[in-house]
């Protein structure tokens, strides 16, 4: 997205160097290789029993998130929607799906399709209830959803970004949404991106922070081309109109206040799309932090008296190594090396590779190595990511959505030229992590415009499932397969109202086995994942201890624990931890 009209980045220039180098060592005469030779010869496995199975058809999920894109335009918001959210709506133990329609930019489109929510029935079947549940949204250009409990009453509600008015929808426990907006505060007019709920204050209520993009409008659009000299959509430079995220402080009383003047966060601007709320300094006061599409980052640090100041250049993580900015994307909160101290992984453009921010006492290190999450990005575009131990072996996996936003050189759809296939990395452990083929581990191959991805046990057999949007294409969710290859364990952890504890810290040990989790559902790219802490135990039967350190500050231990449950943490019926 850092591209000028007609000019190619320097990352893609570099990318088709790189791989004519290839060809020309290669030579013209080599025999044709089987796909299983050229993997050997590249060092890859041989494809192997696929890791998930796209069921979504057959469990009911029709929905289609449409732009209303129309030949021969290129109105930038058709490229960056598609988000969706996991949350137990109706309180029966079972993920229900929300997925977030973008609609129509054209304002002679007046019957603009909507958002829908599905009742998860079990046994992989879901059923529409958009319609009695009335969250299918009021005619906006949707992004992205946040889901997270503002009013402390045990139910999630919801929060939806779009193209301006965003829209707040409480849960009413009996089904049904009530939309609060603009009683609430909270109908920012802006072009919001992804959102999180974070208790920045730590005053036991949820706050709203909202990564916003482009200051755009029809007005403004401007006509762009592709490397082949094709119309095609435009880097956000093109339009000079950078953001300020907005900062929403929750009352208490229903209600939220607009802080973003008094906090600070109209110090920076920046085309806003990924954003997470979470302590990285170690202070035990969430900071935030906001992916920047062709700007700098920013690491909002919390001042814990109600501002924040931006020290994402001093800290590391504003750019990457080179001093150059790049096309921030989707977030994830993941601990690499297993240290108890959690990075950022952030998703980018072709050409750029995604970047691993290795966290080192606050501080961050652009941390590139020829085994790392961000080796095998540089072909890819990507949006939603999630690291999480699919199979069960005690080491995080990683599951990354991809999908183009400018044309490429060749079409690996002949019906969508946006289309790419997903990556699914298998962890090694140590910070080191290989590819797994078939790619995005399913078989068939999945093609798509991928965006937004939530992650979560959907059937609640202990294993992470997969739910993609993508561009004007069919929803994918995906059944994990994998998960029967060891143990694990699978915690909700709750607050002394009976609030999911946003931002408490578990960390398990079972003799010298050590694994950190945070509470962090509104993460990935304009999505929310399955609130509830998953663990991958490989062949352990279960943990001794579970350490838990609260927003709150405080310290609890729970357990003994056996593996292949759920089980439910709640804040105040732990030990103290010594």
């Amino acid at each position: 997205m850092r591209m000028a009209p007609c000019q190619a980045s320097v990352g893609a220039i570099r990318c088709g160097l790189f791989a004519a180098a290839l060809l020309a060592l290669a030579g013209c005469s080599r025999p044709t290789q089987t796909d299983g030779q050229r993997q050997a010869a590249a060092g890859a496995r041989p494809p192997e029993a696929p890791w998930f199975e796209e069921v979504g058809r057959e469990a009911g999920i029709d929905f289609r998130m449409t732009t209303g894109h129309r030949p021969g335009r290129y109105l930038m918001p058709e490229i960056k929607g598609g988000g969706v959210g996991l949350l137990d709506f109706d309180g029966d133990g079972l993920l229900d799906l929300f997925c977030v329609q973008a609609g129509s930019l054209y304002p002679d489109v007046t019957n603009r399709p909507g958002h829908k929510l599905y009742r998860n029935e079990g046994g992989w079947k879901f059923t529409d209830v958009t319609a009695r549940a009335g969250v299918a949204g009021n005619g906006a250009f949707g992004m992205g959803c946040a889901v997270g409990d503002y009013d402390n009453d045990g139910r999630p509600d919801l929060y939806i970004t779009a193209l301006g008015p965003n829209q707040l929808f409480r849960n009413n426990g009996d089904g049904t949404f009530t939309d609060v907006s603009a009683a609430a505060g909270v109908a920012d007019p802006a072009w919001g991106a992804s959102a999180a709920f974070v208790d920045y204050d730590r005053d036991g209520h949820l706050d709203l922070v909202v990564a916003n993009y482009i200051r755009w409008s029809p007005e403004i659009e401007v006509e762009c081309f592709s490397q082949g000299g094709r119309p095609d959509y435009c880097s956000p430079l093109n339009y000079k109109a950078p953001s300020v995220d907005t900062l929403f402080r929750n009352r208490g009383d229903g209600t939220f206040e607009n802080v973003t003047v008094r906090a600070g966060l109209d110090r920076a601007y920046g085309y806003g799309l990924g954003v997470v709320g979470t302590d990285l300094t170690g202070d035990g006061w969430p900071d935030l932090y906001v992916a920047n599409d062709a700007t700098p980052n920013q690491l909002w640090v919390n001042q814990r008296d109600g501002t924040f100041r931006d020290e994402a250049m001093i800290r590391g993580c504003a750019v990457n190594s080179l001093g150059m900015s790049e096309a921030g994307m989707g977030i994830a909160l993941v601990d690499t090396l297993n240290r108890g101290v959690f990075d950022l992984f952030i998703t980018h453009l072709v050409g750029e590779a995604n970047r691993l921010f290795l966290n080192q006492g606050g501080y961050f290190t652009d941390h590139v190595t020829p085994r790392g999450p961000g080796a095998t990005s540089w072909p890819h575009t990507s949006f939603g990511v999630g690291f999480f131990d699919f199979d069960h072996d005690g080491r995080l996996d990683a599951y990354i959505v991809n999908g183009r936003v400018k044309r490429g050189v060749t079409d690996l759809d002949p019906n969508d030229e946006y289309a790419e296939p997903n990556t699914l990395l298998r962890g090694l452990g140590e910070g080191a992590f290989e590819e797994v083929s078939p790619a995005g581990g399913t078989s068939p191959v999945l093609l798509a415009a991928g965006r937004g991805a939530a992650y979560g046990d959907l059937d609640n057999d202990g294993d992470v499932d997969v739910v993609i949007t993508n561009r004007d294409g069919p929803t994918h969710l995906l059944r994990n397969l994998a998960g029967n290859r060891g143990h694990w364990l699978l915690f909700r952890v709750l607050d002394q109202l009976g609030v999911d504890a946003i931002n408490a810290e578990l960390r398990i040990e079972q003799g010298a086995f050590r694994r950190w989790q945070r509470v962090l559902p509104n993460q990935s790219y304009c999505s929310s994942n399955d609130p509830r802490v998953h663990f991958g135990l490989g062949t352990l039967e279960g943990v001794e201890r579970v350490f838990v350190r609260w927003p709150g500050g405080t310290e609890e231990v729970f357990g003994p624990f056996a593996a292949n449950q759920i089980h439910v943490l709640r804040e105040g019926t732990g030990r103290s931890a010594p």
